[in-house]
């Protein structure tokens, strides 16, 4: 039997990526409705996970999963962080705003983290997991998959950026990958 897992969010791209983490599941997941924002208070990945969570799975009466994530560069203490999503209005503004900032500093030690949280249909947290990518930020965009920040990621040990990057290789080495992967286990044990 399949149970539905509300994502929640509505970028198409991070329900794809859940989707491909999930497929052996058995859990059909659907995006969160539209019209349903739920307000990013928290001061860590892992508190706005669970905000958002709680609050669709309360909204929804549906068991929901939601992630938070983005990129902490060294150097900026940790910025864009908890704001990478806000650091501009589109990928292509947050990507020249983080490149300005950083100008031609030589340290560019940067890692993508991860927090995921499911919800039962009662607002309440039954899971969470987080993830970690290290890597490095470029002084320009290469290559063109992906989205947000992933053209300007680069994982030297792969000597790719995340843009680069197959969406098996992403999958496989990713902060959201390394996260959902560890929750998928867990997961399964309540689809009945």
């Amino acid at each position: 039997m399949t149970k539905t897992l509300v994502v929640a969010t509505g970028n198409p791209g991070k329900l794809r990526e859940m989707q491909a983490y999930l497929a052996d599941s058995q859990w059909e997941l659907i995006l969160k409705p539209a019209d349903l924002d739920v307000e990013e208070t928290g001061t860590t990945f892992v508190e706005n996970a669970c905000l958002k969570a709680s609050e669709v799975a309360k909204a929804t009466g549906k068991w929901a999963i939601a992630d938070d994530s983005g990129l902490a560069v060294d150097v900026l203490n940790g910025a864009p962080g908890v704001y990478s999503a806000r650091y501009g209005n589109t990928d292509t503004e947050r990507i020249s705003r983080l490149l300005r900032e950083l100008g031609d500093t030589e340290n560019r030690q940067a890692q993508f983290l991860c927090a995921v949280a499911v919800s039962n249909p009662q607002g309440e947290i039954i899971l969470q997991s987080e993830g970690i990518c290290q890597g490095e930020i470029l002084y320009e965009i290469r290559g063109d998959g992906g989205f947000g920040y992933d053209p300007i990621f680069y994982v030297p040990e792969k000597q790719l950026t995340f843009a680069q990057m197959s969406p098996e290789l992403k999958k496989s080495i990713s902060h959201r990958g390394n996260a959902l992967n560890a929750l998928v286990p867990q997961l399964v044990k309540f689809k009945d």
